[in-house]
This record gives structure tokens, sequence and C-alpha cells, in this order.
């Protein structure tokens, strides 16, 4: 069976303007992470594009909404998802895009401001 590929639209927020047009083999959510040409983005955004074809909707494409990002190295399961950072901390955001309001830009190992979330 081929593998469903789906033709996707990659969007910069800031500035605003296409970075391109690829064609993927997942569905990427908000948080999720994609390299397109050597460089890291993450995803803030996801919309679905239809078409009126023989009387009957169906997926044209999508389109992401990205921004500029480095791939967290801190992670944790957490409820079936990926969260950044340590879940640990009484801090964590326990979010796939933001790692806490105290210290988002981490890391958590070394951050001086750790709590744990049974206090």
């Amino acid at each position: 069976m081929e593998p469903n590929f789906l033709p996707t639209e990659v969007i910069l927020t800031h500035p605003r303007q296409t970075l391109g047009s690829v064609q993927l083999d997942w569905t990427p959510q908000p948080g999720n992470y994609l390299d397109l040409e050597g460089k890291t983005y993450a995803v803030l955004e996801r919309r679905h594009r239809y078409q009126l074809k023989a009387g009957r909707y169906r997926l044209h494409k999508i389109a992401l909404y990205v921004q500029s990002a480095i791939r967290p190295s801190e992670k944790s399961f957490v409820g079936g998802r990926w969260i950044i950072g340590d879940a640990s901390c009484g801090y964590n955001a326990h979010s796939e895009m933001i790692r806490c309001a105290v210290n988002p830009d981490g890391p958590c190992k070394t951050c001086r401001f750790y709590k744990s979330a049974e206090c």
C-alpha cells in the first residue's frame, strides 16, 4: 500500500512569508517540530484547505503556521503526550509549546527556581 502524502504549505508567522510547499507522510500537530531545509520550526497552528470536487468536499492541502525554534532537549511524557521540561516541577506548564513561566528557555536541570509539584 502506498503512503498517503499530504500537500502542505509551510508559512512563517513573523515575518509573514511562505517557506514553501512539501509533501508530508504525517499530520503535524501544534507543538510538533518540523525540519525544513536545514532549519527547525515549531508548529503553532494547522489549517485545512478543502476543495469541492464532484459534489463533495475533499481535503486539498494543509497550511502550517510555524516559527523558528530550537528543539528542546528535555521532554517528559505525561497523559499520553510529550511536554517540554521536567514534569515534576511545580512551575512546569505541561505544554508542548512552553516550558514554564519562570524559566521558559530552560534547562530544567540547573534551574534555581525548581519546586517539587507535590508541595
